[in-house]
């Protein structure tokens, strides 16, 4: 008998607790739908408030035992009152990426009809792509949890944007098999290449990787974009891009401006991919404000619950995932075709409760 695939928890901060409880909910439902895909939750304590009760970011070999997971699923992490002496964040997720390899991080940005749409041209109800952002060097390499940073006393500090080969290949290789599986799916399959070659020694590697990978995939349109022109692209055209792969920090930033096309980062889902595990979460923040106020937009975590569940299909062989997968994502489609979604973060008058209860009777 196959054994069931194990799913490491963290809810940690804020509406984390709430949206990890809906997606674990739904998550449960769709598979139960499909017959049952086998899976088991253990969760792990972590955050910016286990911190405060204890001085510790992640309970006692807590790592270790979400690296042993099939999935990791993490609801939000850190609290503006909660800090380190050096006024950083509580990050132990970002200790998650760089221990376990988490290269390929997996922004999805999708419009839905009767969600809010910032840009008045009708063709933004047609946005419809994925920023490939990578999650392990870059500038990120130099993040504050890592203690990679040369502080030069009070007078200055330099942080390091790293770019290896090893890394960047596996990333593009990511990128282009990504824009195969939606070519196959009816999108265009485009990979857009951002950077900033045309300035920075590390970018022109980064775009040198990329040209070499995509000699083995003739059938990937392919082109490129500096970061501040593609900027300017994601508010003129955003209609026009499928699959974009960039660095750590410019997919940080421009996920966050993509997102806000859609509705917001209650829409943004989020997975952070490597060669042994996967990290879930919505790309939101812990938003302590409206934390257990019933307030809270659950579709970003609920959809990143739906990004798992395609991991885990791969990973598994079990194409049950896969289905209890597409359950999610129709039911959500159709929940905002049908005007049957209505996230209070839009101005509508369903809290989290409501939202997920729509999501899970469309199932």
């Amino acid at each position: 008998m196959t054994q069931p695939a194990r799913i490491a928890l963290i809810k940690g901060d804020g509406i984390g607790v709430d949206v990890s409880d809906a997606t674990m909910a739904i998550v449960q439902a769709a598979c139960d739908k499909t017959g049952g895909c086998g899976f088991t939750v253990e969760e792990t304590h972590a955050g910016a408030g286990y911190f405060a009760e204890t001085g510790r970011d992640i309970e006692e070999d807590g790592e270790e035992k979400v690296g042993q997971a099939d999935a990791i699923f993490l609801g939000a992490i850190g609290l503006p009152s909660i800090r380190h002496p050096d006024g950083t964040e509580i990050s132990p997720h970002l200790r998650l990426r760089d221990r376990y390899q988490l290269y390929a991080g997996v922004r999805p940005v999708k419009a839905y009809p009767n969600a809010p749409q910032r840009l008045a041209d009708p063709r933004a109800a047609n946005i419809d792509m994925v920023i490939l952002r990578e999650s392990t060097e870059g500038l990120f390499y130099s993040a504050a949890v890592h203690n990679r940073a040369e502080v030069i006393g009070d007078t200055e500090v330099r942080d390091t944007l790293r770019i290896t080969r090893a890394t960047t290949e596996k990333l593009h290789h990511f990128g282009f098999r990504l824009a195969q599986k939606r070519k196959a799916r009816g999108h265009s399959g485009r990979l857009t290449c951002v950077d900033k070659a045309n300035v920075f020694t590390s970018m022109a590697f980064f775009r040198k990787i990329f040209d070499e990978v995509a000699a083995g995939y003739a059938d990937v349109q392919t082109d490129y974009a500096y970061v501040d022109a593609q900027a300017l692209n994601l508010i003129r055209n955003p209609w026009d891009y499928d699959v974009m792969v960039m660095e750590n920090m410019f997919g940080d930033i421009l996920s966050d401006l993509a997102g806000g096309l859609v509705g917001g980062m209650g829409m943004a889902s989020c997975g952070e991919i490597g060669d042994e595990t996967g990290l879930f979460q919505p790309a939101h923040g812990s938003a302590p404000d409206i934390m257990g106020q019933d307030k809270a937009n659950p579709l970003a975590a609920i959809l990143s619950g739906a990004l798992m569940l395609e991991y885990l299909a791969e990973k598994t062989g079990n194409a049950r995932f896969d289905d209890a997968a597409q359950r999610i994502d129709r039911a959500v489609q159709e929940g905002f075709e049908e005007n049957a979604l209505r996230p209070m973060e839009f101005g509508g008058d369903m809290g989290t409760v409501a939202v997920t209860r729509g999501v899970m009777d469309r199932l």
